[in-house]
């Protein structure tokens, strides 16, 4: 049987997104089971024009002799003249897009032409409540929406009121972090090295920041937190900790990071990493690390954090977004799964889980809850929560993790390592992969084309 095609859209698969990281990820994870095509997207695309055949990387890369990927760099997300060359040049099976909604409102304006011939698939993130009602169009326009949060299913099943979504076309498929992630050892070579290259002799404990400097991000947040936290410490052991911001210091979407750490936090160690690395590079980061903080105050999945515990490494993140879904929670001891979250809705109201004897989470994880939840919105998106924890509330959960003895904490992230690998999670390369291809098979079984035309009552 000849395999099914998939015409992705989303950032180019061999950028460094956290999209097209994903992408790629997914992209060779089923390229046994399906042919690929992708309009790759990026800011002023270098490659822009050219056809890129990457049947012969992958299949060296992977050993699969029938892998077939070709990729059509453009700047943006692409358009509907775009769409329509492709279609009758590749003629996919299905088209797949991934990230933003707001991105894609040529694709969804030519629904109706592309669904009477082959579905619209979504790999969808939404990361906060209220209900993005304004959404519902989008969604409508989808025949299957594959949700990268638990929380994202509960809000896509609460918008879908003229269209009720069913327990195939709206699912849970969690990003899933691949095997270049993993512990090591703290004399590894490379990590040694790693640490060398970054750091001092005198550090003995790392807090690991890997996220860009967006405004969304709070990096700025985080160096109050480890200044704060360096502040609760004699001298001589706060000259033994550091702060490790794999980032650009520089963004015109963020701030100045080091005149940040320098007027803010002087005397203490802050130390920056902005070169592009290679994953085995990023592991060992991970891996010299103590600890990775994420304090974003809107996250729809946080792949740095799920990498750190892939790598062993224990983490500290704000309760919000896709994070929740890392913390490995617990209520009336039975792990939360995407079901409840119709009921819960989220975790990060402080009032009513903060302090709940219910709730429990993994070992591996500080969790901090948000202190302020303001109504931030644009004209797109008129309306969404913003949820900023206390920059001091941090340093105090970096203050337990810098307490625990070594051995305690390095067992805590191994379980982080085994709950990620676990069947309760889903995020590990492997099982994002078959998820891919379960539900979209499940899809293209299920998928009705759509009637040339529609009648609507006036």
């Amino acid at each position: 049987m000849a395999k099914k095609k998939i015409l992705l859209l989303s950032d180019d698969l061999r950028m460094s997104s956290g999209v097209g990281t994903m992408s790629k990820e997914f992209v060779i994870g089923t390229i046994h089971h399906y042919d690929w095509a992708q309009a790759g997207g990026a800011i002023k695309h270098p490659e822009k024009g050219k056809v890129v055949n990457m049947d012969e990387a992958i299949r060296k890369d992977t050993g699969i002799a029938d892998a077939s990927l070709t990729i059509y760099p453009i700047d943006g997300y692409g358009n509907q003249e775009l769409i329509r060359e492709l279609l009758k040049r590749e003629k996919p099976d299905a088209i797949l897009h991934y990230t933003d909604p707001r991105f894609w409102g040529w694709l969804y304006d030519m629904e109706h032409e592309l669904r009477q011939e082959i579905p619209i698939f979504y790999y969808n993130i939404w990361d906060d409540w209220p209900a993005p009602h304004y959404n519902e169009f989008f969604y409508e326009s989808c025949d299957l929406i594959m949700n990268i949060s638990k929380q994202t299913l509960a809000i896509v099943n609460e918008v879908a009121k003229k269209k009720p979504r069913t327990d195939w076309d709206c699912t849970y498929l969690p990003h899933g972090v691949n095997e270049a992630f993993k512990p090591l050892k703290s004399d590894d070579k490379l990590v040694v090295e790693m640490k060398r290259q970054l750091t001092d002799d005198k550090v003995e404990f790392i807090i690991f920041y890997n996220n860009r400097n967006i405004r969304r991000k709070n990096p700025g947040d985080v160096i109050l937190a480890f200044k704060t936290f360096c502040d609760m410490l004699p001298k001589d052991e706060a000259e033994k900790c550091a702060l490790l911001m794999h980032t650009q210091p520089r963004d015109q979407n963020g701030t100045d990071l080091p005149v940040v750490a320098n007027v803010l936090a002087p005397g203490y160690k802050v130390y920056f990493s902005d070169r592009k690395v290679e994953p085995h590079q990023l592991n060992a980061m991970y891996n010299m690390a103590d600890v990775t903080i994420n304090m974003a105050s809107n996250e729809g999945f946080g792949l740095g954090t799920c990498e750190s515990l892939r790598a062993g490494t224990p983490i500290i993140v704000n309760v919000t977004g896709g994070l929740q879904d890392q913390c490995g929670f617990k209520y009336e001891d039975k792990f939360i799964i995407a079901e409840d979250y119709k009921e819960f809705k989220s975790l990060h109201d402080d009032r009513k889980w903060k302090d709940n004897p219910k709730l429990t989470w993994g070992d591996w994880v500080k969790p901090i809850w948000p202190s302020n939840r303001s109504l931030a919105g644009s004209i797109p998106t008129p309306y969404i929560f913003d949820d900023r924890c206390r920059f001091d509330d941090a340093a105090d959960a970096i203050k337990e993790w810098y307490d625990m003895d070594v051995e305690t904490r390095v067992e805590c992230g191994m379980k982080g390592h085994e709950f990620v690998m676990s069947e309760d999670s889903m995020m590990s390369g492997k099982a994002m992969s078959q998820n891919f291809i379960d539900q979209m098979d499940n899809a293209f079984e299920k998928w009705k084309p759509r009637k040339r035309y529609s009648l609507y009552k006036a």
